[in-house]
């Protein structure tokens, strides 16, 4: 069992072990446990009863958090013509084709999302094996392979998060930063679980949200009463 730092133990005596805290005062105890003095990332992490190595199984998706994440995303788009233009005024940071693929290719990751037109995924297949273990492959069902490439990079730049089941059956998502304060991250984790929800497969049976906890980037995990999430 890892051992913690002499902070990190007395923080966490706020914190009732094995207690699950209605959503609100589990934000509040998360940020309260938030020792650490530069501004840390606020996560969720949701247990699911799912099995994801099937494929009616996998939860993946995407929400546009009301606040937004709090930080530059840099955002390139794989498109050509009359889109690269669309894409460079929706923010965009690089955009291009085969020219992109084979910057990427060469070795420059210096993005944090990827977005493509459809007609471009041939394209970018080619460095699939590169975006796809970072998740950052272009993916329409998380709406960042479409031909409205402005719309998905400006959702992105404001915070759109995309989210999917690892194989232990758990989502890990960002929700903002520490300073948003307790009432902004709240709504961010509203839209994040009732997105969630909404996506709950047909095939799961018996208790979909088995756990939810929230923490900040290096503070302890405080457990959420599911009872208390709207959208449940």
């Amino acid at each position: 069992m890892p051992k913690h730092g002499k902070n990190y133990r007395e923080v966490s005596k706020n914190i009732e072990q094995g207690k699950k805290y209605p959503a609100e005062d589990a934000m509040g105890l998360a940020l309260q446990a938030s020792y650490i003095k530069f501004d840390q990332t606020v996560d969720v992490a949701v247990n699911l009863g799912v099995n994801p190595k099937y494929a009616d199984q996998m939860v993946r998706g995407a929400v546009a958090l009301p606040h937004g994440l709090g930080k530059n995303v840099r955002v390139i788009a794989f498109c050509k013509g009359d889109n690269e233009q669309a894409a460079l005024d929706a923010g965009a940071d690089a955009v291009g084709s085969d020219a992109l693929v084979e910057k990427i290719k060469g070795g420059w990751m210096d993005f944090d999302k990827a977005v493509a037109t459809p007609d471009m995924m041939a394209v970018v297949g080619k460095v699939g094996k590169v975006l796809g273990p970072r998740g950052l492959m272009p993916n329409a069902k998380t709406g960042t392979v479409t031909f409205d490439i402005a719309k998905a990079i400006t959702e992105l730049k404001a915070g759109k998060v995309d989210f999917k089941v690892d194989k232990a059956g758990i989502i890990h998502a960002p929700i903002g930063k520490a300073s948003f304060g307790t009432k902004k991250l709240l709504d961010n984790f509203i839209a994040l679980m009732t997105m969630i929800t909404k996506l709950k497969p047909s095939s799961s049976k018996g208790t979909y949200l088995n756990a939810i906890s929230i923490s900040t980037t290096m503070g302890p995990a405080v457990k959420v009463e599911q009872s208390s999430i709207k959208g449940e």
